[in-house]
């Protein structure tokens, strides 16, 4: 008995959805997403916001976004994404609809049904794609995994700890800020 082809979706499909669905699209396949915590939505709205407050206090140009923000990478019509966060640079990658292309910064908070995703085919995806830096922040564990893919460095932190943000010389995150 042959295996059923797999089924190869782009955006279009994506945007075919009902309304009110989320989902993201990873190389053709549709991954669908469940409605964040509480906390989820806790610790994304404090990052945002210290992050938001750093590029303002700063005059910087980059432009931070909280999900849902349409990002889409390597420029094809296989690959969408929603990060929790997102900070871009270069905003000739923005548009009416998102970024077209690989923000600089990116930040996912781990839930339960994307713990896969975040920590093994985003990050393959985010690092290919061109990202600069991956936060990887993981509630349920009280971890957060930095990727820096300009130097190839990672490191491991917990709430607990304070960490600096690679694409900002004095950018730094108090992560016991996420108490509950």
């Amino acid at each position: 008995m042959s295996l059923p082809q797999r089924e190869d979706y782009t955006i279009e499909d994506i945007y075919a959805l009902p309304e009110g669905t989320r989902a993201e699209l990873i190389d053709g396949q549709i991954y669908y997403m469940a409605p964040p915590s509480r906390y989820h939505q806790k610790i994304a709205g404090k990052l945002f916001t210290v992050i938001s407050q750093y590029i303002d206090n700063k005059g910087g140009t980059c432009e931070p976004y909280i999900a849902p923000f349409a990002v889409f990478l390597n420029e094809d019509d296989r690959n969408y994404v929603e990060p929790d966060i997102s900070v871009i640079c270069d905003t000739s990658k923005l548009n009416d609809k998102g970024c077209t292309g690989a923000p600089d910064w990116i930040i996912e908070i781990v839930s339960p049904g994307s713990r896969r995703m975040d920590y093994f085919t985003k990050l393959f995806k985010y690092r290919t794609a061109g990202v600069r830096e991956y936060w990887i922040v993981d509630p349920a564990k009280n971890l957060i995994l930095v990727y820096n893919f300009d130097t190839s460095d990672s490191e491991q932190y917990t709430f607990a700890d304070t960490i600096k943000a690679g694409i900002y010389e004095d950018l730094y995150i108090d992560f016991n800020i996420f108490s509950l």
